[in-house]
Parts: C-alpha cells; structure tokens; sequence
C-alpha cells in the first residue's frame, strides 16, 4: 500500500484552479440559493415576498409620510402594493451616477435608506435586501414612483433591468410607490400560488399594528372560494386592543377588562403597544412583532413581556398575602393566554433573513420596564379584577404541580398511595390492595354525589369529570397534557400513558365509565373509550376498562319497580312482566336524579348491576383496524365521519333517533 495518501487523487478529471471559482453578481445569489433569503421556495416563502413589499409601504406610514397602502390582487398571481408616501429617490446615486436611486434599490443586494437611520427611525428593513429580494425572485417586476409631481416607471424581469427609468408624465394630485410583481414559476413552481384569504389577513393584521394607516384591499372575485371579501378597507383606531377584542369574540374571560396599553420608550428609543386577555378556555394564541414584522418565534420583546407579566403577578399575591405565588412562572402566567405585543425600536436584530425572532437584547428591558408600570396599576387600581386574574393564575400553576408530581411519582398499592397528592375531585376507596376495586368515572359533580353515597366505601373510588373530556384522536400531545381532566385521571390511575402505560401499575382492578343513559353519555362515553384506547392500550387489551348499564327508564305499577336500559328493553318489560298493565314510565334525566339507593341497586351494586366489558376481540389485537376505525370517526377530517354515517344511515330504525 502507498504511504502517500494522495497518490490515488485523480487529477486528471477533478480538477480544480482558478477557473472553478464563480463569483455571482447582482442578484444571482438570490436565484441561485432562495432559501438564503425568503426561507425556502414554499407557500411561506412566496407569502414572504408579499410581506417584503407591504413591510416597505408600512415604514412610510410608520414614519409619518403615508396614510394610505392599497393591495391589489389580479389573476395570474399579479400583486400591486401602493402606497401614498415619499416616493422612491429616482435622482442619480452618488456612487452609480449611470443609476438613478430606484434602479440600485431593486436590483443590488444591500441598498436602501434604512442603514444609518436617518430616513427612518424605525423601520422592519434592515439588510437592504427586502424589494430587490422580491425583484429577483419575480419574472415580471414594474415600480412606478409619482414624485415632485411626475410619474416615472422601471421595469425588470427576474431580477434584470429591462430599461432605463422611464419619464411617463405629470403627476400632480399623486405620490408615493406602486410595486406590481409576479412571482416566478421557475423558483416556486407552476402548483404555488398566492392565497387570498392569507393575503388579506396580512393586510389586515397590519392595519391593526399601526393606528395611522388605511389599508385597501382589493382581489379578483374569480380568485376567492371562500368567504375572502373582494374589497375591504382596514382602519383601527384602537390598535392591537380592536385585534384581540375581535379575536376574543364573546368567550368569558378571567378578566371582565383586557390588559392593553401603549407606552413610548424613553430618550426616542421606540415604543410598545400590547393586549392581553386570559379566556377561561383557550388554546391560548400569541403574536408578536417587531416594527410591524411578524416574529413568530418570539425574541427579546417576548422576554420582556414575561417578566413583566410574572413579577407583576408575584409582587401583587405579596400585597395580598397569598404566599402561593413564590412557585409562580411565566408559563403559568402566559399559558391559555391570548396576547399580541408590538415594538418599534431603532435598528433591531434579527435571527435570520426571515426575521422570525428578535434578537435585539435591549428590547427585553424596554418592554418591561414599560409594561410593568402599566401591569402594576392595572391590577391595584381594581383590587377585585387583580385577585380574579392571580386567582386564574394561580389554579394553572396548582395544575403544572400537580403534572409535575403525577411524572414524579410510582406506586403500586392504594396503601402506598394515601402518602401521596390525589386529585382533589377523587374520592378513593379505603381498601390496601388494588384487588376486588373499581373507580367509577362519572359525568359531573350531581352524578359524582349521588355515587359517592352508593358506594362501598371498601373497594369503590369515585372520580367525577367535567362533562364531555378531550377528543385525544384530534388533539396534540402538547394540548393533552395540558387538559386537567385528563391529568386528573391519569394521577387517579397511577399506570402511566402511551408507551409508558404499566397495567401492573393499575391502582384499581376494574375502570367503570358511568354516564347517563341518553345521546350526551354516550359521546362522554365514547370520548373516553377512545382516550383508554389511544392512551392506555394496556389497560383495555387486559380487560381492565367496563362500560356501566344505568337505567334510562323506571317502569312502576303499584309497588313494584323494574328498570329499563333502553327503549327496547322497556318494550320488552311491557310486553312481559307488566303486560296489560297500566304502567308508569318516569325517565331519568340524568344520574344524578337517581337517589343513591336506585343507583346502587341498578348500576354499582355488582349483585345486581350489568355491566359491559370493553376489550379488543382477538382479530384487532395488533389494533390496526381498531386504530383506523378510531382514527377515521373521532380524528381530524369529518368527511371520514360524513361517510360513515352516510354508509351506515339506513341501519338505524327511525324511533331509535331520538333515544
């Protein structure tokens, strides 16, 4: 073998001099690498191309110079975005004497009046690489600049001048900029195209993030299939509060009042608006930006108005002694919330071209600083509305510990268990060995007392839910740890989800879901079977899950009582035992009307109670058709759900509809 680890390099055909290096001009880095510069060639980065533009109108208004943007969308994915302002400088640059201002602007990378800060104070362009980004990536581009009365228009095709600036007439009653583009099939393919409805929620969250400015919209009526309008005007003089009472809606919140204000940073350094609600049940939304530009990931300013939010919170549970709020965290705080934080400050930093997250570190202590002082007397100025919002707080941190334990902790025996945190709601049975126990799942806090009284104290636990749980096959993992009924029955349970689930783990021998005997307890029952199913797979195939038989029913004829499942079973009972009697039929709202004597007689008392067995029949033991039965009637797409009840309609009897 050869000691000169070279000697097999094929010179010959690899070669590689001078004459391998390239060196890309104008705008060919921009198509050549796209991803660089709008983040891919996706719908996302041909939205992006839009927001560049509309980006470039907003400083003008931002800046005080424009009042007006009109967005125009025409067939053939054509966008004109004009704008009212200053105009683009269409006299000779200094450094290209050849070009006028407007030809360097859009077609060098690195050009444009927002460097040194002197033609904006604050503004979302920073790179110089914005509009001539766009120009590059468009096969047709025409500006057009009404300017100390005259009109001039340049055209370019992906990113090439056509022309020189064209001199087109007077002007006298007009300014600002007109940018009419299309994006290039070649960088994004003939399948990708403008989307109406996101072009016009982005022209509409604009106008909300700066209250100086009318925005227009207009769109092709041929290009909208759903309910986009063809023409709007946006105009809201209230800001980001307008945005979040409309996105709000008539939820009930924690707060009667939003939290939103606006405060100028000082020595000119910018300024902040923010909203913030806290909905009683929320998802939670947020929405940041930064001199208008979405920053979907967050940054600095996020920051700021985090520790704004929890020291606020912290400081206010000390003046009313609730020594609770030490263990508060921003999470707890922001979790469920729905906020929008909008900053302008000088010259900010970004994460990436894309500008998905600001960096800038000084905006973390401006925005708190100027949110805090504005929290701070927006919780003592109303004693009442600051202990219901640290209230709600509160109760999400007592759920985030509560998760914390149930990770922490392992336990076998219910003995080992009364040293531990139960969910407040479980009423647990006394009995040392999960052997002979069953916890009872039951729908609300009616049916929850009457059970408790029905009961053997012995071996029977109780654990009352909120009327209809989660749907677990079409949410994210996120929003199911996130649900306290959820978290409260796995901590009942003790075994553990998922890939996790442990049955030697069990707490109880036999799970029994208990809900009414009417449509609504049948969905409840069906959300949970399905939460058992995908959660616990464990705990069904070893026959641990049952479903309980409540009546519907009570038949009477004199003193004797019988009890009907179901409107065929109470047929069946007429027909028999009190047949050509005068019966009396009573129908029980719910298990919670049932006193506890009938309760336990007719559906606890396993003497004399039915009860059904929910398991996997041994053909669906890898659970693959189970999984896709489950998947297509409780998943995301109801035309999974559509079909199946359209296949299915004709087996159903028409009394049975209204059982």
């Amino acid at each position: 073998m050869s000691s000169d680890l070279f000697s097999t390099a094929s010179r010959a055909t690899d070669s590689y001099d001078a004459s391998s290096i390239e060196v890309l001009e104008g705008l060919e880095p921009v198509r050549r690498r796209p991803g660089m510069y709008v983040g891919g060639t996706d719908e996302r980065a041909l939205h992006h191309l839009a927001a560049e533009v509309l980006d470039n109108a907003m400083d003008e208004a931002v800046a005080g110079h424009a009042t007006r943007i009109e967005v125009t969308l025409e067939p053939g994915d054509r966008l004109t975005i004009v704008d009212n302002g200053r105009g683009i400088p269409v006299d000779p640059h200094p450094k290209f004497p050849d070009k006028s201002a407007l030809e360097v602007i859009l077609s060098t990378l690195h050009s444009g009046g927002k460097f040194a800060g002197k033609a904006y104070a604050t503004s979302g362009g920073l790179h110089g690489v914005g509009v001539s980004v766009v120009n590059a990536l468009s096969s047709d581009t025409v500006v057009e600049v009404a300017r100390d009365r005259k009109l001039y228009r340049q055209r370019f095709a992906q990113g090439r001048t056509l022309g020189p600036l064209e001199e087109v007439g007077a002007a006298p009653n007009r300014r600002g900029t007109s940018v009419a583009f299309t994006p290039d099939a070649e960088i994004f393919g003939p399948e990708l195209h403008f989307k109406p409805a996101r072009l016009h929620r982005l022209a509409r969250s604009k106008a909300y993030l700066f209250a100086g400015v009318e925005i227009r919209w207009h769109c092709a009526p041929e290009l909208t299939t759903d309910d986009t309008p063809a023409e709007a005007v946006f105009q809201f003089p209230g800001g980001l509060a307008d945005h979040l009472r409309e996105q709000v809606g008539g939820r009930e919140c924690a707060t009667t009042e939003f939290f939103a204000g606006r405060q100028n940073f000082p020595g000119d350094q910018g300024r902040v608006e923010w909203a913030v609600a806290w909905p009683l049940w929320s998802d939670g939304s947020y929405s940041w930006y930064c001199n208008t530009i979405p920053t979907p990931d967050g940054g600095t300013h996020e920051q700021g108005l985090r520790q704004a939010l929890v020291r606020g919170l912290r400081q206010f549970g000390e003046l009313v002694k609730d020594k609770r709020v030490k263990d508060l965290t921003a999470d707890d705080v922001m979790t469920g919330s729905e906020l929008m934080l909008s900053v302008f400050i000088r010259e900010p930093q970004f994460q990436s071209q894309t500008k998905d997250r600001l960096t800038s570190p000084e905006a973390a202590g401006l925005v708190e600083k100027a949110v805090r002082d504005h929290f701070d007397h927006w919780l003592g100025h109303n004693m009442d509305r600051g202990r219901a919002l640290l209230g709600y707080v509160l109760e999400r941190m007592d759920d985030r510990l509560r998760r914390k334990q149930e990770r922490e902790v392992k336990r076998k025996t219910a003995t080992s268990a009364r040293k531990l945190r139960l969910p407040g709601k479980l009423t647990d049975c006394s009995a040392d060995s999960p052997a002979g126990t069953e916890l009872f799942i039951v729908e609300g806090d009616s049916a929850g007392g009457s059970a408790k009284q029905a009961r053997d104290r012995k071996t029977q636990a109780i654990l009352p839910i909120r009327g209809k749980i989660l749907n677990v096959a079409s949410a994210t993992s996120a929003k199911i740890l996130a649900n306290q009924e959820i978290a409260d029955l796995i901590q009942a349970l003790g075994c553990g989800t998922r890939k996790d689930c442990d049955a030697g783990l069990l707490r109880y021998e036999r799970i029994v879901i208990m809900t009414d005997a009417d449509v609504d307890g049948a969905h409840i029952a069906t959300l949970l079977m399905t939460f058992f199913f995908q959660e616990m797979p464990d705990l069904v195939r070893k026959g641990h899950l049952h479903l309980a038989q409540p009546p519907l029913y009570r038949l009477t004829v004199g003193a004797k009582s019988l009890y009907a499942r179901d409107d065929a079973h109470r047929a069946e009972i007429e027909r028999t035992a009190f047949r050509g009697k005068k019966v009396e039929v009573s129908r029980f709202k719910g298990l919670g009307e049932m006193n506890p004597i009938q309760l336990r007689e007719t559906t606890m008392d396993p003497k004399t109670r039915g009860m059904i067995r929910i398991t996997l029949p041994q053909e669906y033991e890898e659970r693959v058709g189970v999984k896709d039965l489950v998947d297509r009637l409780m998943g995301n797409n109801p035309a999974h759900r559509f079909a199946f009840i359209q296949e299915n309609a004709a087996r159903v009897e028409d009394e049975a509809l209204d059982a």
